[in-house]
């Protein structure tokens, strides 16, 4: 499993990568491949708020739907439209293609509180 250094993750499964004050977000590979065959993503509107704690869409597979929860607050300025038509895009690529959306962060302080990359891993390894 793919675990990039570049980013940090929070326990619920999202990736957060950090640009200057935008903040790109999605699911991990490891929530991708538990989640089997993606059918459709759910993700807000370009414009919205968002607070740091709230549900900002949905992922749905042929086995379960599973909320996607955001890290930090502000306003989302980019989804990925590519996921309306191509869902797969997230499993096939959770960590490039297949991100959900981007957000100009309010602040980047609370992802100080996500894990890196390696503590993201044994996290991982310690599940089940």
């Amino acid at each position: 499993m793919k675990v990039p250094v570049d980013r940090r993750y929070a326990e619920t499964h999202e990736w957060f990568l950090l640009d200057d004050d935008i903040v790109t977000m999605g699911i991990t590979q490891y929530a991708a491949d538990e989640l089997t065959d993606i059918t459709y993503v759910e993700l807000p509107e370009v414009g919205a708020k968002v607070t740091v704690g709230d549900v900002i869409g949905e992922v749905e597979s042929v086995k379960a739907t599973s909320e996607v929860f955001t890290a930090v607050g502000g306003s989302v300025v980019a989804v990925n439209t590519a996921l309306v038509d191509h869902p797969e895009l997230v499993n096939d690529d959770a960590l490039e293609e297949g991100w959900l959306v981007k957000i100009k962060a309010d602040t980047a302080d609370p992802l100080r509180a996500l894990m890196p990359a390696k503590e993201y891993a044994t996290f991982v390894r310690n599940i089940g």
